[in-house]
């Protein structure tokens, strides 16, 4: 921060700088927004240092016609005003600001750059909650940031049967039983993609799971990962993948489920969406065995990893998460007990599970587990901020294990243990009528 405001006191060609100091004093802008700011000054003071010694000298005419002009004007503006940090309030305050900036902001293409430039670090805008009453958005940022319950609208009504799959890049991916179709759902805007479920995946005999994203560097498309149990013994995994750049679905893709003991079926646990890490999904599987059912994006092909611990699913919680400093990682709750787990590769390229830490919960947030009559829950991973969601009989909580930080999202009181809860990170404007 200081060395922004002093760039902007020796440097007055660049008010735009000052005016989101005034703009945006006393607002909360993320780090994000400073580390990403400090490299485009440098650009622009070597630029014109650069040309500034180019200029002076006589012997560098051809090198002075080649040299690239430093950012000016409504370049420059628009370089800083898409690093903005993606919160909601963000581009209305820009827009407030006066006819330039609300020109910019306000631009159809600016907007799909702001979206595309944070698509990777989007805000944890909230959940959608289902339980006993229809499905709703439950918001968990603060004012000016936090969005309407009523803006997020549940797009299906209780008479039809479905089943959430999952959220990610803004987008939910919702399995319509009855109809044995696929509905991708973009709450922010409204749009509303039908899918008919391909060959494969028979609603009466596969246990259906899925994922949806977008790929990088791209704004309107998505995929689709469908992935479930082939046949009526449940022995291997089957996945088949869409693109709606095509609006086709690929070949039936398939991988063997361990069948250590013929009587128990092994299945993707309903209770745990995909959790994408680099460019591999992953999922939960539970009966015979307990382990990871892994579908890579690159190679397009299904993998089956064991998980590092035997896991009840009737007294403990788990879920797959992005391990300190990349990779898989697994977190397992029993009681107040946390295990972060990664998975690391040898010298030998042996992979293994290597546990990272042990983290005492009721002293990480702060509560007496004898006043409890129901231990923690695994809610869900917001993978995009990397935090857990915890239920605790004292509130539902976000838990960054990295760092060990954690806050304080809903009151337990209006939430059962029981609920389903599906983080939803997205980059969404206050104002309708900007984005």
């Amino acid at each position: 921060m200081f060395i922004l405001t002093e760039f902007c006191r020796t440097h007055t060609h660049c008010a735009v700088f000052s005016q989101i100091l005034k703009t945006f004093v006393g607002y909360s802008l993320q780090p994000l927004f400073w580390a990403s700011i400090s490299p485009l000054l440098v650009i622009i003071q070597s630029s014109r240092a650069r040309i500034g010694e180019e200029m002076s000298s006589p012997h560098n005419h051809r090198r002075r016609r080649s040299s690239a002009a430093p950012l000016e004007g409504e370049d420059l503006l628009s370089e800083i005003l898409v690093r903005l940090p993606p919160l909601p309030s963000s581009l209305p305050r820009a827009f407030l600001v006066c006819e330039r900036w609300r020109g910019i902001v306000s631009d159809a293409r600016f907007l799909r750059r702001f979206r595309l430039h944070h698509r990777r670090n989007p805000p944890l805008l909230g959940c959608f909650v289902q339980g006993i009453s229809p499905i709703r958005f439950e918001p968990t940022l603060e004012a000016p940031n936090r969005v309407p319950e009523a803006r997020f609208s549940f797009p299906i009504d209780a008479a039809h049967t479905y089943v959430i799959l999952g959220c990610r890049h803004g987008l939910m991916l919702i399995f319509l039983w009855r109809r044995n179709q696929l509905l991708v759902w973009d709450p922010v805007t409204g749009d509303r993609h039908h899918l008919d479920v391909p060959p494969g995946f028979d609603n009466e005999e596969t246990r259906i799971k899925g994922a949806v994203l977008r790929p990088a560097g791209v704004a309107h498309h998505f995929q689709v990962v469908l992935v479930g149990n082939s046949d009526i013994q449940l022995t291997q995994a089957v996945a088949s993948v869409y693109t709606s750049e095509t609006g086709l679905w690929s070949n039936l893709l398939s991988a063997p489920l361990p069948a250590d003991d013929p009587d128990v079926v092994t299945r993707v646990y309903h209770d745990m969406c995909s959790v994408m890490i680099g460019n591999s999904l992953h999922w939960f599987l539970i009966g015979n065995f307990c382990g990871i059912l892994e579908f890579n994006l690159d190679t397009q092909s299904l993998s089956v990893i064991h998980a590092p611990v035997d896991v009840d699913v009737n007294t403990c919680s788990v879920t797959v998460m992005r391990a300190e400093g990349g990779g898989l990682g697994f977190l397992f709750l029993s009681d107040y007990c946390v295990q972060v787990w990664k998975r690391k590769t040898d010298c030998d390229g042996v992979a293994s599970w290597v546990l990272g830490r042990t983290v005492a919960l009721d002293n990480l947030l702060s509560m007496n587990s004898e006043e409890g009559s129901q231990s923690p829950r695994i809610l869900g991973f917001a993978e995009d901020n990397n935090v857990v969601l915890l239920w605790t009989f004292i509130g539902v909580f976000k838990v960054h294990f990295e760092s060990l930080q954690s806050k304080k999202l809903l009151e337990s009181y209006r939430f059962y243990r029981w609920f389903h809860y599906y983080p939803f990170e997205a980059v969404y404007t206050a104002d309708a009528g900007i984005m």
